[in-house]
C-alpha cells in the first residue's frame, strides 16, 4: 500500500472513529415535534437549555421568528440536523414582531437538512402530524407544527 493510500486510509477511520461521539451527543427534538405543544413552549425550552441563539436571526412579515442554533448543539430532529428552529405564538412578547400581518395560531418547528421524502417518511414512522415543507428540492426541508 502507497504512503498517500496509506495516509487517507488513516485519516478516514480517524474522522470515522470520531463521528459517533458526535451522534451520540446529538439533541434530538424528535418528542417536541409530536404537534402537541405550543410555539412559546417549544421555544422557550431550548433557549433555557442554550440550544438555540435568544435572539432571533430573522422575522418573518406574518411575525414567525427564526432561531440559529448555538454551535455544537448538535440538534436533530428525526435523524437530521436541524438547520433552524422556528416558532410564533399570538401576543406572547417572547416573539418579535414582523412587519406584515402576524400568524393567528401558534406555529413551531424546524428546518432539517434532508430531503423532503426522506423527512416526512421519519416524521410519520414517528407518530408525528407535522406538516412537512420542502423548502430547497433534495436539499433543505421544514417541519412544522401549527394550530396549538
Amino acid at each position: 500500500m502507497g504512503k498517500v493510500a496509506f495516509n487517507t486510509l488513516t485519516l478516514v477511520t480517524a474522522l470515522g472513529a470520531g463521528l459517533p461521539p458526535v451522534l451520540c451527543d446529538a439533541h434530538a427534538l424528535d418528542p417536541q415535534l409530536d404537534c402537541k405543544s405550543n410555539a412559546h413552549e417549544f421555544i422557550a425550552a431550548l433557549v433555557g437549555d442554550k440550544a438555540i441563539e435568544a435572539k432571533p436571526m430573522r422575522i418573518e412579515p406574518n411575525s414567525v421568528n427564526a432561531f440559529r442554533p448555538v454551535h455544537g448543539s448538535n440538534l436533530t430532529a428525526f435523524g437530521f440536523r436541524v438547520y433552524a428552529v422556528f416558532g410564533y405564538e399570538p401576543n406572547d412578547a417572547m416573539f418579535k414582531q414582523g412587519s406584515g400581518h402576524p400568524a393567528t395560531a401558534s406555529s413551531y418547528g424546524v428546518v432539517v437538512t434532508g430531503p423532503a421524502e426522506s423527512v416526512e417518511a421519519r416524521v410519520r414512522q414517528a407518530g408525528s402530524d407535522a406538516i412537512i415543507h420542502e423548502v430547497v428540492p433534495l436539499l433543505i426541508t421544514a417541519v412544522l407544527c401549527e394550530g396549538n
